[in-house]
């Protein structure tokens, strides 16, 4: 499982013209599930996000995490993360986990986001989606579990 975390002082997700997910200061995840992923890397990989310490402290530090800030998270799915791009023209995807089970992932991931207290804005597994970002920074990282 890999998720692609850019903060953000603001993003959004939109499906038709319409959008479906919106934060204000926070992390936006781009969320990729690998067909040997289960439920266990997705709780690891949910722990990693929040406590990774993206955000800068009083003096300009990369000490807090989205948590210590109180942000939110904007997570959207994107298969192509776990694409395999070491050798051709064309991105492989044999290492992509199953729609359905990788669906149920995604919503697991969001699921225990929101219980574990943060404020989460999703996109729509499988959709075509627009996402709008401002990224502060920038910042970005993979992380992967």
């Amino acid at each position: 499982m890999k998720a692609l975390l850019q903060r953000v002082t603001s993003a959004d997700v939109h499906i038709d013209g319409e959008c479906v997910g919106a934060i204000k200061k926070g992390v936006l995840v781009f969320l990729g599930v690998e067909k040997t992923d289960d439920e266990q890397a997705c709780e690891k990989l949910l722990d990693r996000v929040l406590a990774y310490r993206i955000f800068s402290d009083g003096e300009g530090r990369m000490n807090l995490s989205v948590r210590d800030i109180e942000g939110e998270l904007l997570v959207v799915s994107q298969f192509t993360l776990v694409a395999d791009t070491r050798k051709g023209l064309r991105p492989g995807f044999s290492a992509a986990g199953r729609p359905e089970e990788s669906e149920r992932l995604y919503l697991r991931f969001v699921d225990l986001a929101q219980k574990k207290g943060i404020k989460v804005a999703s996109g729509h597994f499988g959709a075509n989606m627009q996402v709008s970002l401002i990224n502060d920074g920038p910042v970005t990282f993979l992380l992967a579990v």
